[in-house]
């Protein structure tokens, strides 16, 4: 019995000792330093806005098209006499040059055989003028009766339609062999020809096909709502007048090298696209007036075009990254903190977005990617760019 007394107190004993132990340990270890948490901040890039005037572009794509195509036909029958060299798909020609030649032999005769007929009835309405005059004096004499008269004056009408006749006859004679030759209506370039030397030619059959070079057209599609982009007055969508039209720039790759045409808004065309519900417009490229060194547009060209718009004053530009989900911007504050602003966007393209409100100048707006925003963070500025151009 004595012995597990003692081992019971002396169980005790140890346990107060290590009790004791640790309570001065605890009590004599040295307390904590106090963490004073700071603030994250994001470094970002940031645009400084400033009013300005900003002119619209609306930008599409066509295919270069000529603005005159004609098909060459023979208004006569005939071999084929003559043919010029340039006769060839590619071939240029200048306005009013001869482009084929049919044999003049037969219509060389039958313009002589006309002349002939007219110089007759020139004759017998020179004689039956005469008898008519004379006709008329001797009746005033009394010297004829009046039946003679109006036999003279039968016969003068009958040859005055003959002389009419001979002469429509002769003057269709001569126009007929001045068709044997086919001359160029424009400046331009055979797309197509489908005739040979020796070949007999009808009339009216297609023969070949011209194209002109100097005035091109190309059709741009435009989304209907970006027509308001276009200073247009009504007159130039209804009539296409060049008068106060806006510019076009065209630009496309052409032997390895970028390059730039300048053309005109012609018109637009009447009906809006089925299918793209888009409106076509339609330049108009002069040759004759780009710059000096410019290569000439070729047909079938792709190319991207500009078309100049309406100018708008005290507007505001940022770069497309700077506008994010419901029309908002991202505004830092004189303490460098970032605070959303509601903007009114008029209009948002591929690079930019043009502010109309909601803005002042001088502000700056945050043109960097951040996943997560809270009104109010602050952030560091790493640079500032002063305007977007």
């Amino acid at each position: 019995m004595s012995s597990a007394i003692i081992k019971f107190a002396l169980t005790l004993a140890v346990l107060a000792a290590a009790f004791a132990a640790a309570a001065g340990i605890m009590m004599t270890r040295p307390s904590p330093e106090k963490m004073i948490p700071t603030e994250s901040v994001s470094a970002i890039r940031a645009v400084t806005v400033s009013q300005e005037p900003v002119t619209l572009w609306v930008r599409s794509q066509g295919t270069i098209a000529p603005q005159h195509t004609t098909e060459l036909i023979p208004e006569v029958s005939g071999r084929v006499h003559w043919m010029s060299p340039n006769l060839i798909a590619g071939g240029y020609f200048r306005a009013g040059e001869v482009i084929l030649e049919v044999d003049p032999a037969d219509y060389q005769s039958r313009a002589g055989l006309a002349e002939a007929k007219l110089i007759r009835a020139e004759a017998d309405f020179e004689h039956s003028s005469f008898e008519l005059e004379r006709m008329q004096a001797l009746v005033k004499n009394n010297l004829i009766s009046q039946a003679s008269l109006q036999t003279a004056t039968r016969t003068h009408k009958i040859a005055t339609a003959a002389r009419i006749e001979a002469n429509i006859n002769h003057n269709q004679a001569l126009r007929d062999l001045s068709r044997t030759k086919i001359t160029a209506p424009f400046d331009g370039l055979i797309a197509m020809e489908r005739v040979d030397l020796g070949q007999f030619l009808q009339q009216g059959a297609v023969i070949a096909t011209l194209y002109g070079n100097d005035q091109l057209e190309v059709r741009l599609p435009i989304v209907n709502e970006q027509l308001a982009y276009l200073d247009l007055p009504e007159q130039t969508i209804a009539q296409g007048s060049d008068r106060q039209n806006p510019s076009i720039l065209l630009t496309a790759l052409f032997a390895g090298q970028q390059h730039t045409w300048k053309g005109t808004f012609s018109r637009t065309e009447a009906a809006i696209n089925a299918e793209s519900r888009m409106v076509t417009a339609v330049a108009r490229i002069d040759q004759s007036r780009q710059a000096p060194g410019t290569p000439p547009l070729q047909i079938g060209l792709f190319v991207s075009a500009s078309i100049e718009g309406r100018t708008v004053q005290n507007v505001m530009r940022l770069p497309r990254s700077a506008l994010r989900a419901n029309d908002q911007v991202l505004v830092i504050d004189s303490e460098d903190r970032i605070r959303f602003r509601n903007v009114d966007v008029l209009r948002i393209d591929s690079e930019e977005v043009i502010i109309e409100g909601g803005l002042i100048s001088g502000e700056r707006v945050n043109i960097s990617p951040i996943q997560t925003v809270v009104d109010g963070m602050r952030v560091s500025i790493s640079s500032v760019t002063d305007n977007l151009g």
